[in-house]
């Protein structure tokens, strides 16, 4: 017996898409499952909870983000021919992008493990399905007994021809649109932010998050039709009781010492003093209550709090934050271009105890990044990659693959760079930056962004304008918010938000937003974005100071680099059988050389005499014959009427057998022989491209006799006359010879 599938679905239309929700049809077994579709665009969203009755002090939610090949009708690459190993950088960023917004709307103590996996199962050339699953893990969530305060919903804004743009396809993000941002939200405010834009002024950023949240309804209405229809009632989540009496006691004897500590400027100094006055509490607490672990166990988090209220009423009070600044001041700068000797290009920026070490590295074509999508195989001239060594926040911890988060500051910047590259055309170099974090209090992705601008003019490349990037923070009390430039690491984990701004003085090129508030009003959000300008403008002026500039020339121990054009035609030749003339060549020079069928040839070498020989060896296979020039040729083919012979790569011309030698031979072979090297003469290049060659004439040459080309281009030729008129048999120009004789 045939059952029929069950499921329930809700739909709606957002901007130009058609989006729906469905339930039921698969992944039964979880605690929630959404199928969020638009167009051909299908993406599952699970949701599953493994309750523990274990106590934590973090919250375990796991999000990951799987592209399937199949959802695009395509086989993998690589040897396995599946979707095996780490996962790409771009389902690394979505699994963020997912878990950002997701990860405030459950209660702080809230610690059950929950593990949310969103699987492209069907993809179009239309609609992105990072968007889409963002949203679908919400409604998953929603409908789920897991005490989610949802519903959240994601969009991508675009801004073409002066006008935004929700849900634009792929090609009009990347090839129309000035901004190519993702949100999220809810009901009452924007959460989280992520994107790039083509030099935006600020006051366009925050009218396009303003748009998008008002188009964003009809979602937040979608997800609470479905759990109408098939939600769960959400469980009771009771909040840990508080142990109020170790509250008292650590708030009275130590909360002054805490202040004092919290004043100390540096970062590692302050750090020591906190864990001091942790020691003498958790001394403290065990004295009074030698038999209570939990009660000692409670002082560290005690103190967190603690930490947080003090940080807070500072600013508020006294708009004085923990190292003696200002609410809008910037940190102090430290700027050097050039430190590493061999390298192409390097810079060391510091902001206050946050360092950057950026190093650029230049390379030909060969060395973009090749990479598979949904959309098909892409490449990238331009990689920044971000490293966090455990010693910039003075750790010692086992060295691992690039995280999360090193991959997600890496793009950032990466995306704050991009708009000022210079094109393929103008600089055909592949350019790879890595940033190394040598020090931590704060912000060290913004630091990358300057740094790298940096390194990359100190390599050469002609950027069209300095990038800067600034952090702000957020401390929210009451109705009052008070927007904190350039904030430490303190203030990020102590604050309401961390927002992320890089730009020209032109205007903002990538921007990242996350709040662990309900959200902030638009008139804040303004604000925040008027001092990040002030602080990248104050930055960028510093920048200009220390390296105005491009060089004007690459390092010399960067690639050097060439571009010839050559004929079409002889890419043939220039390449050869099985590759074997280019591979000869590369193997002979270590230069790179990349061509396109244009004609276009471009030689990256590693020095400049290996770039001249390059030069000359692929010239060769680009040379035309030239009237009345000698080669040496080699025969190819024997025929009745002559013989052909390649007189350069691929160029071949007609010997024919009257041209052969002086005397009238009967047979070529007689002569010359295949695959013989014979030195000739180009006597004709006729207009169809045809070549026609004389061994007489060079030999006629050879002899000390003027040539006459337009005889032998009329098939004649004189028969080898000296210069007194004789020709090889001793007769003059009236027939007689050296007796006189007719």
């Amino acid at each position: 017996m045939i059952v029929p599938f069950e499921s329930t679905t809700v739909s709606t239309k957002i901007g130009d898409l058609d989006i729906s929700l469905e339930t039921g049809l698969m992944a039964n077994q979880t605690d929630g499952t959404v199928l969020i579709k638009s167009g051909g665009t299908v993406v599952l969203v699970t949701a599953v909870c493994a309750p523990s009755n274990e106590p934590r002090d973090f919250f375990p939610l796991t999000c990951n983000y799987l592209e399937k090949t199949y959802a695009a009708g395509r086989i993998p690459g690589g040897y396995f021919r599946r979707e095996v190993g780490r996962p790409s950088d771009r389902e690394t960023l979505v699994s963020r992008l997912i878990d950002r917004p997701i990860r405030p709307m459950f209660p702080k103590y809230y610690s059950d493990e929950v593990q949310i996996i969103a699987t492209v199962l069907s993809a179009d050339d239309q609609t992105n399905p990072d968007v889409l699953a963002m949203t679908g893990a919400s409604a998953a969530l929603h409908i789920s007994d897991m005490p989610f305060n949802g519903p959240v919903a994601a969009a991508r804004v675009g801004y073409v021809n002066n006008q935004f743009v929700l849900y634009p396809s792929y090609s009009v993000a990347d090839n129309d649109s000035d901004l190519n941002i993702v949100f999220a939200a809810t009901r009452d405010a924007v959460i989280m932010v992520e994107g790039s834009a083509q030099f935006v002024p600020e006051n366009v950023i925050a009218e396009a998050l303003e748009w998008g949240h008002e188009q964003l309804t009809p979602m937040f209405d979608l997800q609470d039709e479905l759990r109408e229809k098939v939600g769960h009632p959400k469980r009771e989540i009771l909040e840990p009781e508080k142990d109020e009496t170790v509250s008292e006691i650590v708030t009275e004897l130590f909360s002054n010492e805490l202040d004092k500590a919290l004043t100390i400027p540096g970062k590692m100094d302050r750090k020591a003093a906190k864990s001091e006055v942790k020691e003498k509490a958790v001394a403290a607490i065990e004295e009074k209550f030698p038999e209570d672990s939990a009660k000692k166990a409670a002082v560290g988090d005690i103190l967190g709090k603690l930490e947080k209220q003090i940080v807070r009423k500072r600013i508020v009070d006294k708009g004085v934050r923990i190292d003696g600044r200002d609410l809008t001041t910037v940190r102090n700068l430290s700027i050097k271009a050039g430190v590493l000797p061999m390298t192409h290009g390097s810079a060391i920026f510091r902001r206050g105890e946050t360092c950057a070490l950026a190093v650029a590295t230049l390379g030909s074509s060969r060395d973009e990044q090749r990479y598979e999508t949904l959309t098909g195989e892409e490449s990238k001239r331009f990689m920044l990659h971000y490293n966090f060594p455990p010693y910039c926040v003075g750790e010692a911890k086992f060295l691992r693959a690039p995280s999360r988060r090193e991959i997600g500051h890496g793009t950032l910047a990466e995306r704050a760079l991009t708009p000022v590259l210079p094109s393929p055309e103008d600089f055909p170099f592949t350019m790879r930056v890595v940033s190394e974090i040598m020090d931590s209090n704060g912000s060290s992705s913004m630091a990358t962004v300057c740094g790298t601008t940096l390194a990359l003019m100190d390599a050469g490349v002609p950027i069209k304008d300095p990038v800067a990037g600034i952090a702000m923070g957020l401390c929210k009390e009451g109705d009052d918010y008070f927007v904190l430039t350039d904030i430490l690491g303190d203030e990020d984990a102590l604050g309401d938000m961390d927002f992320k701004v890089a730009g020209t003085k032109d205007g903002v090129t990538a921007i990242q937003m996350d709040i662990k508030i309900s959200g902030i009003p638009a008139e804040v959000l303004r604000k925040a974005l008027k001092q990040a300008n002030d602080a990248r403008m104050h930055i960028l002026n510093h920048m200009v100071e220390v390296l105005p500039e491009p060089r004007a020339e690459l390092s010399k121990f960067a690639p050097q680099m060439a571009v010839l054009n050559i004929n079409p035609e002889k890419i043939r030749d220039l390449i050869g059988p099985g590759g074997k003339n280019i591979k000869a060549i590369t193997a002979e020079t270590q230069a790179d050389i990349d061509i396109e069928d244009s004609g276009k040839v471009s030689i990256f070498a590693p020095t400049l005499e290996s770039l001249e020989k390059t030069k000359e060896m692929v010239q060769y296979y680009d040379q035309s014959a030239e009237l009345g020039k000698n080669y040496i040729g080699t025969v190819k083919k024997i025929l009745e009427i002559g013989a052909i012979i390649e007189i350069l790569p691929g160029l071949e011309g007609l010997l024919h057998i009257s041209q052969i030698d002086f005397e009238r031979i009967e047979n070529v072979t007689d002569v010359i022989q295949l695959g013989q090297e014979v030195t000739v003469k180009v006597i004709e290049i006729q207009p169809n491209g045809r070549i026609r060659l004389s061994r007489k004439a060079w030999l006629m040459e050879q002899a000390g006799q003027e040539i006459d080309l337009e005889k032998f281009k009329m098939g004649g030729g004189n028969r080898g006359r000296d210069n007194r008129g004789r020709d090889n048999r001793g007769r003059d120009n009236r027939g007689r010879d050296n007796r006189g004789r007719n």
